[in-house]
């Protein structure tokens, strides 16, 4: 693997980014989180059905990286409803994707044998330590915020765990486009199917007055991913895990026009420590 990202997977990672932060704004907007949710799911699950009529199946030995990240990124998906539910956009985002890319690092190199040089190490801590100061930085942490907070830290915790597999399974895939097809075809139905089982009848009518919205959120979330899983097959998975969660500043500024939430003099400070850390990483 490159000790650095070129160019093109540069610019793939930090398009994902925006994405992603774009697409997660518009999962928070929704007041229904799980109707929000489950519209996203069914885009994602539509864009996957057509991808994968245009892609060959993925060889076996990438199938079961496919289920192990499918079955977390369901799981990522419900912590992250939750946090939405009982958080703010600007304090629930940056706190589940600050704590990925760190733990992305120790475990590519503890458990995988990659490397990172002293610069690149010092990149990804610093991008780690500054999304993950822009939590605080978005309000007071109290009591009443803990089961917000462990949401939003255990879907970052299984967005590390996904990040790890699909970095390793692309590679056993002869095709980027099949793998991350077959990835959402298989995590896709299963947000929507725990919707139809809570609102049964009712679902429908709760679908339809957001339905433009959420199935926009569907596609760019798809989008997003699908420049990701590009990136790890052609660039270093610990860098790749720490860039694309630079949309968190994206997310900043969203949280801030958006949602009135407060964009202070720790969020600039921690924004310029992100930025430091994606210097040193390329």
């Amino acid at each position: 693997m490159p000790a650095t990202l070129s160019a093109g997977v540069l610019a793939a990672v930090l398009t994902a980014a925006v994405l992603h932060a774009v697409w997660n704004s518009i999962a928070h907007r929704i007041p229904d989180k799980l109707i929000g949710f489950t519209l996203i799911s069914l885009a994602c699950t539509g864009c996957a059905a057509v991808l994968a009529c245009c892609a060959p199946l993925p060889p076996a030995g990438a199938w079961p990286f496919l289920a192990a990240s499918a079955a977390l990124q369901v799981a990522s998906q419900l912590f992250l409803l939750r946090a939405y539910e009982l958080g703010e956009f600007g304090q629930m985002y940056p706190l589940a994707r600050g704590v990925a890319p760190l733990l992305v690092a120790i475990a590519s190199v503890t458990l995988l044998g990659g490397t990172l040089s002293p610069v690149q190490a010092t990149g990804v801590l610093l991008v780690s330590g500054g999304l993950a100061a822009l939590a605080p930085a978005s309000g007071r942490i109290g009591r009443a915020q803990l089961p917000a907070l462990g949401a939003a830290l255990g879907s970052g915790t299984i967005i590390a765990s996904y990040t790890l597999v699909d970095g390793v399974g692309v590679r056993h895939s002869s095709d980027v486009l099949a793998y991350t097809a077959w990835l959402f075809l298989l995590q896709g139905p299963v947000i929507p199917l725990i919707a139809l089982a809570r609102r049964r009848g009712r679902l429908l009518a709760q679908l339809r007055p957001v339905a433009g919205t959420g199935l926009a959120g569907g596609v760019l979330s798809m989008t997003a991913y699908g420049l990701v899983v590009w990136a790890q097959a052609h660039g270093q998975v610990a860098a790749v895990a720490a860039l694309r969660e630079t949309g968190i500043l994206v997310a900043a500024v969203i949280a801030t026009l958006v949602f009135r939430e407060p964009f202070g003099r720790l969020r600039l400070v921690a924004g310029a420590v992100v930025l430091t850390g994606i210097g040193l990483m390329h």
